[in-house]
């Protein structure tokens, strides 16, 4: 074997038309690109929505509602929830990091405990927030809700 045998595989390697390499090639002058025109020029880049002129869709379409820049996303936590992880664990005290050991949060979310369920043991929560029939159920049964 010597270097000037070597040649690609067999159906690895496609015939590419060679652009702009003179009348001879059939793809010389515009070299396939047409006449004039953004298209035509060299650094072109279309722009994301570009319609060719025409108003691009996102501008068409009427907008409505109203997205409050201040609102807070919280992970919901039921009464319920709770009164299973002291049933199971034992807690007395249930925080963010109790519920983030029990993969209930990632511990980066902020946590709002709502009153659905029924609260039996005696807890002391901390919290993000509390809905008010969370935080008069946990004080019902002698716990504390804590806000951090």
């Amino acid at each position: 074997m010597k270097l000037h045998t070597l040649k690609p595989a067999e159906g690895s390697t496609h015939a590419r038309r060679r652009i702009g390499r003179g009348p001879g090639s059939g793809l010389g002058g515009t070299s396939t690109r047409g006449h004039k025109g953004a298209k035509a020029r060299s650094g072109y880049k279309k722009k994301i929505g570009f319609e060719g002129g025409q108003m691009p869709l996102q501008r068409r379409v009427p907008k409505s509602g109203f997205k409050n820049i201040n609102h807070k996303e919280y992970f919901a936590v039921n009464l319920s929830t709770l009164q299973k992880l002291a049933e199971e664990k034992g807690y007395t005290k249930i925080g963010i990091a109790e519920l983030v050991a029990a993969r209930l949060t990632n511990g980066k979310e902020l946590v709002k405990v709502l009153g659905n369920g029924e609260l039996k043991a005696k807890i002391d929560v901390e919290a993000n927030a509390f809905s008010k029939t969370a935080e008069e159920a946990i004080k019902a049964v002698g716990g504390n809700a804590t806000i951090i």
